[in-house]
């Protein structure tokens, strides 16, 4: 029999599910409201300092609305209330998935700048540290789900 997925394996998946939900949202509305009317805009600093700038509180206040959004609902209907304290399991996990996620966000700064280096257009630049970011919050969440289920 399958064990329940613990709390914290919860709140990662929620947490991964926005990231993917905001991105893909967030895209699509920068997209459909500025690229698509105007592709030329893609190559205006200002344009994408602006998107990214905006980008960031966006996530932050949507990733921390949706988190107490689930306290609530798992209180209700798991009757389980959030864990009070950190176990060393819990730290290690969480030094375990930051690293991964520092390495792929690493990874992408260097692609970042090695798009310059290779006298690519600076957008490139801009795309490759956002969707680095994202991609290294996901790998973050995935590693602690993956943690959680395997063990350390």
């Amino acid at each position: 029999m399958k064990e329940p997925m613990s709390y914290q394996e919860k709140q990662s998946i929620l947490s991964l599910v926005n990231t993917i939900l905001i991105l893909g949202f967030y895209s699509f509305y920068i997209y459909s409201k500025y690229i698509a009317g105007n592709p030329e805009i893609i190559y205006d600093m200002r344009f994408l300092g602006k998107a990214f700038v905006i980008l960031i509180p966006f996530t932050i206040v949507v990733q921390i609305v949706m988190h107490i959004l689930f306290v609530i609902v798992n209180k209700i209907v798991t009757k389980e209330d959030p864990p009070k304290r950190e176990d060393e399991m819990d730290k290690l996990i969480e030094l375990k998935s930051l690293r991964a996620s520092h390495w792929v966000f690493i990874l992408g700064f260097f692609l970042a700048m090695a798009s310059q280096a290779m006298g690519m257009e600076p957008y490139v630049m801009f795309l490759a540290f956002i969707v680095s970011g994202f991609v290294s919050g996901m790998i973050s969440d995935i590693a602690k789900i993956w943690f959680y289920r395997k063990g350390v």
